[in-house]
C-alpha cells in the first residue's frame, strides 16, 4: 500500500482547530491566509517543533514513532528568518560543492563570509541551502522569498521545483503572494483567522 508523502489529520495548534492536509511525493501544497491565521504554527507543528494535537505521518510512519531529531531532518522547516549560531557561513555547512549554491547566486568564497555582513535576502537563500544539504523528504517553507527581489525569487522557485522533481520531496509553501502560489503549488489551502 502506498501512502502520501505527508499526512496530518485533525491537527490542532494555536488558532488551527482540526485541519487535515495530505501531500503526495513530489507535490507542493500552497498555504495562504492573513497574519495570525496560524500558517507558521501549522508548519512548526508538522516539523514537531511545537506542541500539537492530531496525528502526522511521513510515508505512513507516525511522527510519534520517530525520534524528534530524525523527524526534523526528514521534515525540515525553513523559517522566513533562519537562526545562525556560528560566525561564518561555511561553519553551517558540511559540504559546499553542491550546484545549488551556484543556482542561488553564490560563489565558493561565499562560505568565508561573516554572518553579520549578510543581507536578509542572503540569509533566506542560505537558510534554504542549509536545509537542503540534509536531503529532507518534506520541505516546510515559511515565506522563503519574502526578502528577495524578482530575480532571486525566480532562482529559489526553480531550485525547489528541480529538487521536488529529482527527489520526490513534498513541499508545503506558505506565501502571502497569490501569484507565487499559482506558480509553485499543485493544491492550495487558505487559512482564516480562527481556522
Amino acid at each position: 500500500m502506498t501512502h502520501p508523502r505527508l499526512t496530518a489529520l485533525a491537527l490542532r495548534t494555536g488558532p488551527i482547530d482540526g485541519i487535515s492536509v495530505s501531500v503526495e511525493a513530489g507535490a507542493c501544497l500552497g498555504i495562504s491566509g492573513p497574519s495570525g491565521s496560524g500558517k507558521s504554527l501549522l508548519l512548526r507543528a508538522i516539523a514537531d517543533l511545537d506542541p500539537h494535537a492530531g496525528t502526522i505521518h511521513l510515508n505512513g510512519n507516525a511522527q510519534t514513532d520517530v525520534a524528534p531529531t530524525e523527524w526534523r531532518r526528514q521534515v525540515t522547516w525553513v523559517a522566513a528568518e533562519s537562526a545562525w549560531w556560528a560566525d561564518t557561513v561555511g561553519a553551517h555547512f558540511t559540504h559546499r560543492d553542491d550546484p545549488a549554491w551556484t543556482a542561488l547566486g553564490f560563489a565558493s568564497e561565499s562560505a568565508n563570509w561573516e554572518i553579520s555582513r549578510l543581507s536578509t535576502g542572503e540569509k533566506q537563500r542560505l537558510g534554504l541551502l542549509r536545509a537542503l544539504q540534509h536531503a529532507p523528504l518534506v520541505l516546510l517553507l515559511d515565506e522563503p522569498t519574502s526578502a528577495l527581489d524578482a530575480s532571486n525569487t525566480t532562482r529559489v522557485e526553480a531550485l525547489i521545483a528541480a529538487y521536488r522533481a529529482r527527489t520526490g520531496a513534498a513541499v508545503i509553501w506558505v506565501s502571502h503572494d497569490p501569484a507565487q502560489l499559482d506558480r509553485v503549488s499543485d493544491t492550495r489551502l487558505a487559512l482564516g483567522v480562527g481556522s
